[in-house]
C-alpha cells in the first residue's frame, strides 16, 4: 500500500465519560509513524470534537440550549483540544499534522472538489499528515454528512487510497450480536455479497452512526476499487497488525474492492 485513510471514531478516541482517551489516542500516533516509516501515506479522519468538548464543559453551568447550539459548542471548544493533542503526540515524532475541516458543500461542485483535493495532496507531498473532520461549528441538519464514515469513504476516493480502515469499538460485522454465543466476525465481503441480513439497526455510545453506515460506505467505497477495513480500535496494535503485517490474522472485516 502507498495510502491509506484511517477513520477514527468516537468511541475509539474517548471514555465513557466523554473525556479523550490520551492513552488510545497516543498508542494509535505511535502506530501511524510506524506506518508512516514504512513509506506509506496515512490521511486521518478523526471523530471525538463534540465528545471531547462536551467532557471539557462538563460541571459547568452552561445557558439553555437547543441541540444545534449544544454540538456548536461542544465542537469549537473540543476540536481545539482534539487537534492539539494530535499535535502534540505527532510532533514527540518528528512529523506535522494539518488540520482539514470540511463539510458537504465542498464535494458539491468541481472547483471545491479541486481545490480541496490539492490541498490535501500538498500536505502529503510535503511530509504533513491531514487530520480531517467535519466542521461541525457551522454544518447542520442537511449540510451534514450522515456521519465520519461517510466522509471518510469520499476522501478514498478522492485521494486515491489504497485502503479505508475504519476503527470502531467491534471487531467488524458479525452474524449477530456481538459477544452472544455462537457469533462470529465475517471476515470477508466479496463484491455483490448479500449481508443485509447481519446488519444491525441498533448504535452504540457516542458516535452518530452504526454499522448500517459503515457497511453501506464500505460497500460504495470497495465499489470505486478501494479495500474497506472494519476493526477494533481499542484492541492494542491493531494499525500495525493491519498494515505493516503481511500475514496478518486479526479479526477484522475486510471488503474486497471491485
Amino acid at each position: 500500500m502507498k495510502r491509506i485513510v484511517v477513520k477514527i471514531g468516537s468511541n475509539v478516541l474517548t471514555r465513557a465519560d466523554g473525556s479523550l482517551d490520551f492513552t488510545r489516542m497516543s498508542a494509535l500516533t505511535d502506530q501511524i509513524a510506524d506506518i508512516r516509516r514504512a513509506g506509506i501515506e496515512v490521511i486521518i479522519v478523526s471523530s471525538g470534537a463534540v465528545a471531547s468538548g462536551r467532557g471539557e464543559l462538563k460541571g459547568l453551568t452552561l445557558k439553555a440550549m437547543s441541540d444545534v447550539d449544544q454540538r456548536q459548542l461542544y465542537s469549537a471548544v473540543g476540536q481545539a483540544k482534539l487537534i492539539d493533542r494530535y499535535f502534540e503526540l505527532f510532533r514527540d515524532h518528528g512529523l506535522v499534522v494539518g488540520q482539514v475541516l470540511t463539510m458537504k458543500e465542498n464535494f458539491s461542485t468541481p472547483e471545491q472538489y479541486t481545490n480541496q483535493r490539492n490541498c490535501m495532496r500538498v500536505m502529503l507531498d510535503n511530509g504533513v499528515i491531514p487530520i480531517v473532520n467535519e466542521n461541525d461549528t457551522v454544518c447542520v441538519t442537511e449540510l451534514m454528512f450522515t456521519d465520519n464514515d461517510e466522509l471518510s469513504g469520499l476522501i478514498s476516493t478522492m485521494m486515491d487510497a489504497d485502503s479505508l480502515i475504519i476503527l470502531s469499538n467491534v471487531d467488524g460485522l458479525c452474524t449477530g450480536r456481538p459477544g452472544d454465543e455462537g457469533v462470529e466476525v465475517i471476515r470477508t465481503v466479496e463484491p455483490g455479497a448479500d449481508i443485509d441480513g447481519y446488519i444491525s439497526t441498533s448504535k452504540s455510545g457516542l458516535g452518530r452512526g452504526g454499522m448500517v453506515s459503515k457497511c453501506g460506505i464500505a460497500r460504495q467505497t470497495a465499489a470505486q476499487g478501494v479495500e474497506v477495513i472494519i476493526a477494533n480500535g481499542k484492541r492494542e496494535g491493531i494499525l500495525s497488525d493491519l498494515v505493516l503485517n503481511e500475514h496478518s490474522e486479526t479479526v477484522c472485516t475486510r471488503f474486497l474492492p471491485s
